[in-house]
């Protein structure tokens, strides 16, 4: 964590934080415990994917867009081409962000991703192609929604130098028009 931060500064939004770990740490554990508990691979399937696909879709349209103010998708042009398209609040807002939000955030992000990658090894060391199925699924959604809040951010940090550019640009000249009129 940013060690500028106040100690006692607390997540400014505990339920969306609450909800994009909920259904992170209820995909991982379902999957991990119903190995114990569940004898049929299509129950398991079903309800790990399903888990999987709200926790997809919690982060890509809900605590992205409140936890970090960034929001993604993807369009299919005219042409056919698949076309990125990225929000991000104003540089004012962004700034305003909360630490502790941004951080569980990213790190939930990229742990998330780290498990199922693990539990994928794990399958192919066991040699369980069905079970590889279901993490495959659930490594590409953790990663699909990594690869597009990364994608994102660069973009916000590409508009903000943009802005700051403009800006810059516009007081210095209108400093040198102010000069000159002077003269």
């Amino acid at each position: 964590m940013d060690p500028n931060q106040p100690m006692g500064e607390n997540y400014a939004n505990p339920k969306t934080c609450f909800f994009h770990v909920l259904f992170k740490a209820t995909a991982l554990a379902f999957y991990i415990l119903s190995a114990l508990f569940i004898d049929n691979f299509v129950i398991i399937f079903v309800v790990t994917v399903l888990l999987a696909a709200l926790d997809f879709w919690v982060v890509k349209n809900v605590s992205g867009r409140i936890l970090v103010g960034l929001r993604w998708w993807n369009e299919i042009d005219d042409l056919g081409e698949s076309v990125w398209k990225f929000e991000c609040l104003d540089h004012e807002s962004l700034a305003r962000m909360n630490k502790k939000d941004s951080w569980l955030f990213w790190w939930t992000l990229y742990l998330t991703a780290a498990a199922w990658i693990l539990l994928a090894i794990f399958s192919l060391i066991r040699l369980q192609a069905d079970y590889l199925l279901v993490v495959g699924v659930c490594v590409t959604l953790s990663i699909a929604n990594i690869v597009g809040f990364t994608k994102c951010k660069k973009d916000a940090k590409k508009q903000i130098q943009q802005f700051a550019s403009q800006t810059i640009a516009s007081r210095f000249s209108s400093t040198l028009q102010s000069a000159f009129s002077v003269v």
